[in-house]
């Protein structure tokens, strides 16, 4: 028996897809205060409609967006993880990498994603798409210690915000060492 694949639903998610990504990229270049069903249509090519279709409102399209931003990162986290521990390494050649990646060419990406983190504070219905990405990140790693854990974690968050904060980004080689000194067992 062939299972027949619903194209409208295929189209629906991809359109949905779209708008998330278009999201991103507003945020990325005019702020979480950019965000608007309009601008996001503009942005996605698609009509007003499209936007207020997928999602009735600008906190369903921003918790949308902040759960993809989430996923994707973990992905990215997941592999990089697989990767290190693969060659036998704690990481901190693979985290300095990808944080510098994240405070380089991937600045803007990376300011738009903390900027729907930091949202949060002020708006309690985004704070469960928030902590998923703590939750994500505590059920992919490994770790015997929570409050070591907790302090690598908050580790990151800080060199992130630096790195946002400065005026050149930093180098991997930069990173590096702190990134070794927060992976060391206390």
């Amino acid at each position: 028996m062939k299972i027949q694949t619903d194209g409208r639903k295929i189209r629906g998610e991809k359109r949905r897809t779209e708008i998330i990504e278009a999201t991103l990229r507003v945020i990325e270049r005019d702020g979480v205060a950019g965000v608007t069903h309009r601008t996001v249509a503009l942005e996605a090519g698609v009509p007003t409609t499209s936007t207020t279709y997928h999602f009735s409102s600008l906190d369903d399209l921003l918790v949308a967006t902040l759960i993809s931003c989430a996923r994707d990162m973990a992905t990215e986290v997941y592999w990089m993880i697989d990767r290190a521990r693969s060659r036998g390494s704690r990481g901190a050649e693979e985290v300095a990498g990808l944080l510098a990646e994240a405070l380089g060419p991937r600045r803007g990406r990376t300011m738009a994603e903390y900027e729907l983190y930091l949202l949060a504070a002020r708006k309690p219905e985004l704070r469960p798409a928030a902590r998923r990405w703590l939750d994500v990140l505590t059920s992919m790693v490994r770790h015997d210690d929570e409050v070591a854990f907790r302090v690598f974690l908050a580790g990151i968050d800080g060199l992130l915000i630096q790195g946002l904060i400065d005026d050149e980004p930093p180098s991997a080689e930069e990173l590096r060492p702190v990134v070794d000194y927060l992976l060391k067992p206390a």
